[in-house]
């Protein structure tokens, strides 16, 4: 299973990597996208051509990789922006903040009590090292739409965790964490579209203004 699952796994360290690295936006969901459309692909790869896998298999890649990323280009097309210029964190620290982050993980995982199967399998450091990557760019980046990409990528770690079990943990747990991304990335649209109205910026750190 591993030597299957393994490849996908290590697409989507490289794709953590990437999204940090980058300051272009359209780079960033399409980062988010691609790594969405292959964890659709990692649910059938790790439990075969059941109704269940299909069905989480097309609801991820339709919502984590169609739907959601298609809302954030439109609003950074009806924002008119296109690159993340002043990062809380500079592009080279948030890297570096991300390869020992996955460092971490891996450190990590090896000490956790794992079931045999997943003994040496990349799902749980790469789950871990995933969650690490979509904090680092919600912690690091100003731009809304940026950050709405992190908290994708952030629920992306949380997904993969989850669908190694997913005998075990009923369906409408995993529909119910969609919904909540979906909902979540919907209300980030709305506060974008009201704030580039307002203030002609989509810089978070101008949130700070509505407080006086």
């Amino acid at each position: 299973m591993s030597k299957v699952v393994d490849p996908v796994l290590m697409l989507a360290l490289l794709l953590n990597f990437y999204v940090v690295g980058t300051s272009r936006l359209h780079a960033v969901i399409n980062g988010a996208a691609l790594q969405g459309a292959a964890l659709g692909i990692l649910a059938l790869l790790m439990h075969g051509v059941t109704p269940l896998a299909v069905l989480l298999a097309c609801a991820t890649i339709g919502i984590k990789g169609i739907a959601i990323p298609a809302m954030l280009r439109r609003a950074m097309r009806e924002a008119s922006i296109h690159r993340e210029v002043e990062p809380y964190i500079d592009y080279v620290p948030s890297l570096i903040a991300c390869a020992v982050g996955t460092g971490a993980s891996f450190a990590f995982a090896r000490g956790l009590p794992l079931a045999p199967q997943h003994v040496g399998s990349l799902l749980v450091p790469s789950s871990l090292a995933t969650v690490a990557t979509g904090f680092i760019l919600l912690a690091s980046r100003r731009k809304a739409i940026t950050q709405a990409a992190g908290y994708l990528i952030l629920e992306n770690g949380v997904f993969i965790m989850g669908v190694g079990l997913l005998e075990a943990i009923p369906f409408l747990v995993e529909v119910g964490v969609l919904l909540d991304l979906f909902v979540g990335v919907f209300v980030m649209g709305i506060i974008i579209y009201h704030v580039n109205r307002e203030f002609a910026s989509l810089d978070t750190a101008r949130l700070s203004n509505l407080k006086e």
